[in-house]
């Protein structure tokens, strides 16, 4: 396997080992299930999660091509973009990113950390936003100038399961379900890439209608040897669409957090326990299964 480039090698060094905690809890006991978290969200102070591992492969490739700046495009939230502008920060590239919406008269965290690390930031209406979704190569959005490098919304390129596929590695149990919340698909897609045999991969879209993803998960295995493996992605625990927070939602969230000292936000990882504790009361898994949940991390966004 190659060796990254000296600059991303640097970066990397500074993240801490991702580990592996059991939930302790009555309502997997009482069903005789077994529930793990793999904590991407301990990563790295700011490029937690599934962003820093769609990432990797891809800064790599753009450090390797002589790429000056790396365009993309996310919501005035975006994990991905907060951890995109911070690694180019580090790396030294350029970063600039349309931003879904007009721009706010206050800039909530999110944006200001864009700034301060020097993020250029274009603001854009929602259709010309839904424009940006059909370009996917690096070196297919219009007007790109020598050295730009283009970066699908949330990293949702081959080059990002790479990255992923090591979550998978690092699990060192043995375990019947990988659960993950879905926003692209990306981070499923990676994880079904590389799945052990007889294991299922069950994905928690964040968003509503989000039938789409399977498509587009599809697309991201297609050019992959990829072994056939079993994985479903569950559309009803989206909470009335992405970025909706209930109470209900945030009161799980802060029952979770008291019970486990583990912080979960509402988009993304809150929707996915929530579905599993629901899946498990109402017995979707046999007893004597060992679940592992993966924490994406993501938790910049609590701060808005």
């Amino acid at each position: 396997m190659r060796a990254l480039h000296p600059k991303l090698q640097a970066l990397q060094a500074q993240l801490a080992p991702s580990p592996l905690q059991r939930l302790q809890d009555e309502v997997f006991s009482n069903h005789g299930v077994e529930c793990w978290i793999k904590r991407d969200d301990l990563l790295h102070p700011v490029i937690s999660g599934n962003k820093w591992r769609k990432l990797k492969a891809i800064l790599d490739e753009a450090l390797r091509i002589g790429t000056d700046t790396v365009v993309s495009m996310g919501g005035a939230h975006s994990n991905h973009l907060h951890a995109l502008a911070y690694a180019g920060k580090c790396l030294g590239l350029k970063t600039m990113a349309y931003v879904r919406g007009e721009r706010p008269g206050t800039l909530n965290p999110t944006l200001r950390d864009l700034l301060a690390w020097d993020m250029e930031l274009r603001f854009v209406s929602r259709s010309v936003y839904r424009e940006l979704r059909n370009y996917k190569a690096h070196d297919s959005l219009p007007d790109l100038r020598a050295g730009q490098y283009w970066l699908p919304e949330g990293g949702a390129t081959e080059l990002a399961l790479k990255g992923v596929a090591e979550i998978v590695r690092e699990i060192d149990i043995d375990y019947d379900v990988l659960a993950v919340a879905c926003g692209t698909g990306t981070t499923l897609a990676g994880l079904i890439a590389v799945l052990p045999a007889k294991t299922y991969a069950l994905g928690f879209a964040a968003l509503k209608g989000g039938g789409f993803l399977n498509d587009d998960v599809e697309r991201l295995l297609m050019g992959l040897p990829v072994e056939r493996r079993e994985w479903q992605i569950l559309l009803d625990y989206h909470f009335g669409g992405f970025g909706k927070t209930p109470p209900a939602l945030l009161d799980f969230i802060r029952q979770f957090q008291s019970r486990h000292a583990v912080a979960l936000e509402p988009i993304y990882t809150g929707k996915m326990f929530y579905g599993l504790y629901d899946l498990v009361q109402k017995g979707h898994f046999r007893a004597g299964q060992r679940i592992v949940a993966l924490h994406t991390g993501g938790l910049q966004g609590n701060r808005s």
